[in-house]
């Protein structure tokens, strides 16, 4: 080859170096992790990861070719949730979404340099993960579920579906809620009392407790349970479902898929929704965002689903003024 061909070669190969490296790096398969505290088979479990990838894809981030997702799944456990943060901060991911607090408690444990964008977490600055919802600080933001104002509503639901109502009991595990008598506790036990009602705690820790903690509440009339927030409810829904039907307890519970499963009554957000807009976290993280940028957001819909079916078989007939104001009535 002559010299003056070798260096117009040589030219021109290095003016495409540039442009060589940008297309790798856009070749490049980013990481991410997932830690839930409910299980993978769980169709809810399902239904919030399929819209987690559909809304990633949306934005350009195709699992199995530019992106690599790695899941975990708790089941309702803390150890389990701790041991898996420690595996997942050991894959080295770009950004880890944490579903439920303990997912997110086991997940700070393990690292505070990667960036956590967390879905339905009830009272983030109350659990130590951020200092500020509109710039958090540190390695934190997502996506919360509820204020705490919120066990007001649940109540007042509650006494108008069933009027004979006279106790409350609030269902919860402290290990995997421990916010619940932090942040729900005083505002629940007002609001039971401004109505007449008398409020109790339930705090169980496992589904033998749970059995024993229904029943014998169920023991005198006048009883109704309100399931809390909490990743231990979502994952024995069945169980409590069964169990307020077979000893006829009005329940109201804040997750849509419980009264769709059998129980009486829902009221709140739609936990698949808040993974779609975490999505949106995930992407700009990626693409070089740092998370005290980006603000905590609070849910912009809630919905009221009453199960006819439900109240049937424990002998309550809903108000027609209830019935109106239905989001969704399941017959």
């Amino acid at each position: 080859m002559r010299r003056r061909e070798f260096i117009t070669l040589l030219g021109r190969a290095a003016a495409m170096w540039p442009l060589a490296a940008i297309a790798q790096q856009a070749d490049q398969v980013r990481r991410i992790g997932v830690l839930s505290n409910i299980g993978e088979s769980d169709l809810e479990a399902q239904s919030m990861v399929t819209a987690l990838h559909e809304e990633l894809r949306k934005l350009g981030w195709i699992d199995g070719r530019n992106l690599r997702v790695d899941h975990r799944w708790a089941v309702g456990n803390p150890e389990r949730a701790t041991a898996f943060a420690k595996e997942l901060v050991a894959l080295k991911p770009e950004v880890i979404v944490g579903h439920t607090t303990p997912s997110v408690i086991a997940l700070r444990k393990q690292t505070g340099t990667i960036p956590i964008v967390f879905v339905q977490i009830s009272d983030p600055i109350g659990s130590g993960f951020i200092t500020n919802l509109a710039r958090p600080d540190g390695n934190l933001t997502g996506f919360t579920n509820f204020e705490s104002s919120m066990v007001g509503k649940w109540v007042e639901l509650l006494k108008e579906i069933a009027p004979g109502v006279e106790r409350v009991a609030f269902l919860f595990n402290p290990q995997t809620a421990p916010y619940v008598t932090r942040y729900y506790q005083g505002p629940l036990e007002t609001s039971a009392r401004s109505l007449g009602l008398q409020p109790s705690a339930s705090p169980v820790h496992d589904a033998s407790e749970m059995e024993s903690a229904v029943i014998a509440f169920s023991r005198e009339p006048g009883g109704g349970l309100i399931v809390m927030p909490d990743s231990f409810n979502i994952v024995h829904r069945n169980q409590i479902i069964a169990l307020a039907t077979l000893h006829r307890l009005p329940i109201i519970s804040p997750y849509r898929f419980m009264a769709e499963e059998g129980g009486l009554m829902s009221y709140g957000v739609e936990p698949v929704e808040l993974f779609r807009r975490a999505a949106a976290y995930v992407d700009r993280i990626l693409k070089g965002a740092k998370p005290a940028e980006l603000p905590v957001q609070a849910p912009t819909k809630f919905e009221l689903v009453i199960n006819l079916k439900a109240a049937k078989a424990i002998g309550i007939t809903v108000p027609s003024q209830l019935l109106a104001r239905s989001d969704q009535l399941i017959e």
